[in-house]
């Protein structure tokens, strides 16, 4: 099982996603604050974990998905799903993951 815990910044949610092999198939659990993210958890239970880290053929299912139910496009939360699921998959280490903003003025 691989837990993933998303902070997704300023919108202040937070969102765990819980993977787990079954066979071929990687099973997601979502729970998050943010109603929307709620609501792709509701449809996103499971995916192949192959087709999720390639931008071949389909793309991901979490990308597509996300797409219907998420309005704000750098929402990390897809990232943070496909993550969760290449680590339980095998196909990645758990190493944490971060990006760091900052404004500067000219």
């Amino acid at each position: 099982m691989t837990r993933a815990e998303i902070n997704a910044g300023a919108c202040g949610f937070t969102t765990i996603v819980v993977t787990q092999m079954e066979a071929d198939t990687c099973k997601i659990a979502i729970q998050s604050d943010c109603k929307a993210i709620t609501r792709l958890g509701a449809a996103l239970t499971e995916v192949n974990p192959y087709q999720e880290i390639s931008f071949r053929r389909e793309g991901p299912q979490t990308l597509r998905v996300a797409a219907q139910y998420c309005s704000h496009a750098a929402c990390p939360v897809p990232s943070g799903i496909i993550k969760a699921v290449e680590v339980e998959a095998g196909l990645n280490l758990p190493v944490d993951v971060s990006i760091k903003l900052s404004k500067t003025e000219r």
